[in-house]
């Protein structure tokens, strides 16, 4: 039997190509959720857009606008946006998410976040968000939440 033997370079090389394949992929799986599914955005579950007890988020947090940077890393770059958040009652009211894509990818991604966004965390407590995948951007989660700690970090009473 004839052994032919592969340099290691070339089956590192291969492994690392296929590992990057799949985190490409893993960054572009949530487009088809995002034709079928974009009025759940980060929860499949329904959620209240309403604070279960007014007078226990008025002490947590300050009412006002706050902004915070956070970012995130893609297959080809580390991103940043920047995200605004306008609390009362410890509820978001508004938010607004803007970004600087460096990836013609992130572009289309941060497109489908910032698009989304609103839907997914306006009129919800600030407390109980946690942004998984928007609109078919998983990646941007990331940096959203990251900016998000930061927010109740500066908004805590």
């Amino acid at each position: 039997m004839n052994r032919t033997t592969v340099p290691t370079s070339v089956r590192k090389g291969a492994a690392l190509a296929g590992i990057a394949g799949l985190l490409v992929l893993a960054g572009c799986s949530g487009a088809a959720d995002a034709e079928s599914n974009t009025n759940t955005g980060a929860n499949p579950e329904p959620t209240s857009s309403a604070p279960a007890d007014d007078a226990a988020t008025d002490s947590a947090y300050k009412d006002g606008t706050y902004t915070a940077e956070g970012s995130y890393q893609t297959p080809e770059t580390v991103e940043k946006i920047s995200v605004t958040l306008t609390l009362a009652d410890g509820v978001v009211t508004d938010v607004e998410v803007k970004g600087d894509p460096q990836a013609p990818e992130t572009e289309k991604f941060q497109g489908q976040f910032v698009a989304g966004i609103a839907e997914v965390v306006e009129g919800v407590p600030i407390d109980e968000l946690k942004v998984d995948k928007v609109a078919g951007s998983s990646l941007t989660s990331g940096g959203f939440n990251q900016a998000l700690e930061t927010i109740k970090e500066e908004a805590a009473a």
